[in-house]
């Protein structure tokens, strides 16, 4: 192996496996499944406010005394536009009437980024999870110190190397390559740039040979002959998200899992959130393929309206609205429960797990 097994030595996890951090998806009795089997359980934070975040923190160590990985969103505060986001009202306006839903007035950034977060950050400090996760970009130097000096093992997520050199510069401890195929949002630091799609197995090899600091896989690995290539490609570990969708500890709704087990396909859509995110195809999905760019508002601006529309449509028992993020893998979807899970997965990848203790 190109490196050491990292996740043992340095979080003391014996399997090279990550549990990916997935905002609606991941709850604490998936993360401490995952964390109690063997590998790391991850939850996701960047869409709640500190006080959740303690809580829904303190609730995963209520089950497990196991690692656990907490991840932060690192994007850009969002622009206010009063004329393009009225203009996104009233464009989705027939369809919240049609489902009896209430047209808001305005948009509102619904969470906040944690580069402006400090509450957050004070949060973590004093919770000191064993890794936080960052997406979408790097906090600044005084947060990252921050967190470093309470002995807290920092990853980051970057989709080409602009982005992972970056984040080594920043003093992440080990680097997520996020490849084309991942489900849910793109973790581009600037989306508005070019994207060169670069896919899992390109990206890993790239960083891999690039940075001085290990590089996790993820995007697309659904099984153990996933987990397999990416250890094969010099990766620590791999993570995997859409995996544990079906997993009953996943806050999935019966929309959302009916979409997982039927899946053929996904897309990629910015209409339900204002940024680049895979999903399953739906109604809210095809609704967006003919709207520019330039007329969604901000990141998270636009999931103000998007999430309205969900809850109208979810208050008639209709699920075409949901932000069903899932990766190009989705058809090979299982549904067990999250050790199981694990388990599985580390016997389907022997002797390449194994041999990476």
């Amino acid at each position: 192996m190109p490196y050491p097994p990292w996740m043992l030595d340095r979080l003391g996890i014996p399997h090279p496996l990550v549990q990916a951090p997935m905002a609606g998806v991941s709850t604490p009795a998936m993360a401490a499944a995952v964390s109690n089997a063997g590998a790391l359980g991850s939850l996701a934070v960047g869409a709640v406010d500190a006080d959740a975040a303690r809580r829904t923190i303190a609730d995963t160590r209520a089950r497990s005394s196991r690692p656990l990985n907490v991840n932060v969103f690192c994007h850009a505060p969002a622009r206010v536009d009063p004329t393009r986001d009225a203009a996104w009202i009233a464009r989705f306006r027939p369809e919240l009437e049609r489902l009896g839903g209430v047209v808001p007035t305005a948009l509102r950034e619904i969470y906040r980024s944690f580069v402006v977060d400090e509450d957050m950050l004070a949060a973590l400090v004093s919770a000191r999870p064993e890794v936080v996760s960052f997406h979408f970009g790097v906090p600044p130097a005084a947060a990252v110190r921050a967190l470093r000096d309470a002995g807290i093992v920092l990853l980051g997520s970057a989709t080409n190397l602009d982005e992972a050199t970056t984040l080594e510069a920043a003093g992440v401890h080990a680097v997520v390559a996020q490849g084309w195929e991942a489900g849910g949002h793109r973790g581009s630091f600037h989306p508005a740039t070019r994207d060169d799609r670069l896919g899992t197995l390109a990206l890993v090899r790239l960083l891999v040979r690039a940075l001085s600091v290990p590089v996790l896989a993820a995007g697309g690995i659904m099984d153990g002959a996933g987990i397999r290539a990416a250890l094969a490609l010099g990766a620590c570990a791999a993570q995997l998200g859409t995996a544990f969708v079906l997993c009953p500890e996943s806050s999935a709704d019966d929309g959302y899992r009916a979409a997982m087990r039927g899946a053929t396909h996904t897309v990629t859509t910015r209409v339900i959130s204002g940024r680049l995110a895979r999903g399953l195809p739906n109604r809210f999905t095809a609704l967006g393929e003919a709207i520019p760019d330039e007329a969604i508002p901000d990141y998270p601006i636009a999931y103000d309206l998007g999430k309205a529309l969900h809850a109208a449509a979810m208050a008639r028992a209709d699920h075409t609205y949901g932000a069903h993020w899932a990766g190009q893998g989705a058809p090979l979807a299982r549904q067990m429960g999250a050790a199981d899970l694990v388990a599985t997965l580390v016997r389907e990848a022997a002797p390449a797990v194994v041999g990476s203790l």
